[in-house]
């Protein structure tokens, strides 16, 4: 049963979100919007855990890439203050960042993923390292780029989160990333769902990841992962015979760390780390309200988190080519990408979607955003077929509207 809350104007996407829910025990999701400031959808339904524990309102899910997106916004903070200049290299907030060529990329390039540093399989010996911010931080700064920077781009797909949360941490005098979100974004917006480090107090909260790939023994996820090396292998070779100027084994390198099956995305462990760009827990409403406030120029119910001005700038498109790392054209932002939706247009907004198909966006020409948090299913790398029916479904209300 949908439980919450929706203004008429936009039903069709409640018809959408029960289209799209999980068979029943199977998991859960929740959907929110905000048009014009204000909240009309707020739903929320299905299952949390193995138990069958509903989903609630205040249910954290795990949402992956999305995590992105708050990251990005946090740096957007403070480069709005004048801690942070987009073209100054990143060596110079911080030094040791400069090692093995290093010295010349810039905040920039870091964030529409120019920076060459993208493939975190050269850069760890287990996966587990990830739940150990320092240690990321001296790997990212002792690693070689795969290119020089701003020749090309590749999706930072898990260390974007330390570059960026580093950067952040580096010229805000300190505090962890979790403390950071938390003062610069949570709280003066009043969210109750925004975590990248779950505080012990709110790990009840948490729903149980149901993904593919991502449970059972592990035995299992590493001849699982195994198999998708070795699928990309085959299709390096494959598409080198074609002409096909991409290699997916770049991919793969981005994607999967060394001994990847040893990480328990379910664990306590792993939820009360901060990894930026995947282990964000979220309730969709407080995605959808931290959007809102950039689609609304930057400022909601009487508190501005951004000028108007440095969302434009955040929000520019820098590049609109194939990647190194995904095979479509992502139009990146600063730490944002396009929308994509169904029988709808968008094309000033911006936001960012996870595996596993989890998403939220910012629409400013529409003054509009959505967010869709779910803990079953596998997708792609940006999301799938549901927040694009989800996202379709909002702005195809909101122009009717």
């Amino acid at each position: 049963m949908i439980e919450g809350t929706i203004h008429p104007d936009f039903a069709d996407v409640a018809a959408i979100f029960r289209k799209i829910l999980p068979q029943p025990g199977e998991g859960g999701a929740a959907v929110a919007v905000y048009h014009r400031g204000e909240k009309v959808v707020d739903l929320w339904a299905g299952t949390r855990n193995d138990a069958g524990t509903p989903w609630e309102e205040d249910t954290l899910s795990l949402s992956f890439s999305t995590t992105k997106g708050v990251a990005s916004t946090l740096l957007h903070i403070y480069a709005s203050r004048g801690l942070i200049d987009y073209d100054a290299p990143v060596a110079s907030y911080w030094p040791e960042f400069a090692a093995q060529g290093k010295d010349s990329i810039t905040v920039r390039q870091l964030m529409c993923h120019e920076g060459g540093l993208y493939a975190i399989a050269d850069m760890l010996e287990n996966g587990t390292e990830m739940l150990d911010w320092d240690q990321m931080v001296r790997r990212l700064a002792e690693a070689t780029p795969r290119h020089a920077p701003g020749v090309a781009h590749g999706y930072h797909a898990l260390t974007y989160g330390w570059l960026v949360g580093e950067l952040a941490r580096r010229v805000s005098g300190g505090g962890t990333f979790a403390d950071l979100i938390r003062a610069e974004i949570a709280e003066p917006l009043g969210l109750e769902g925004l975590y990248c480090g779950v505080p012990e107090s709110e790990l009840g909260r948490c729903a149980q990841l149901k993904a593919r790939g991502f449970e059972g023994p592990i035995e299992k996820r590493r001849a699982a992962g195994a198999k998708v090396r070795a699928q990309a292998e085959k299709g390096k070779r494959i598409l080198a015979t074609l002409r096909v100027p991409w290699d997916p084994t770049e991919l793969v390198d981005a994607m999967i760390a060394p001994k990847m099956e040893e990480v328990d995305f379910n664990s306590p462990e792993f939820r009360q780390a901060s990894v930026p760009a995947a282990n964000g827990m979220f309730t969709a409403r407080s995605l959808a309200r931290m959007y809102a406030c950039l689609a609304h120029g930057g400022e909601l119910d009487g508190v501005r988190l951004l000028p108007e001005a440095a969302i434009l700038r955040a929000t520019q498109i820098q590049n609109r080519t194939i990647g190194r790392v995904m095979p479509i054209p992502m139009h990146w932002r600063l730490g944002y990408h396009r929308v994509f939706a169904v029988r709808a247009k968008a094309p000033a907004a911006f936001g960012h979607f996870g595996f596993g198909g989890s998403g939220a966006w910012a629409d400013p020409e529409r003054d509009l955003s959505a967010a869709l948090t779910v803990n079953s299913g596998v997708g792609t790398p940006f999301g799938d077929t549901r927040i694009a029916r989800v996202s379709g479904a909002v702005m195809r209300s909101a122009d009717r509207r």
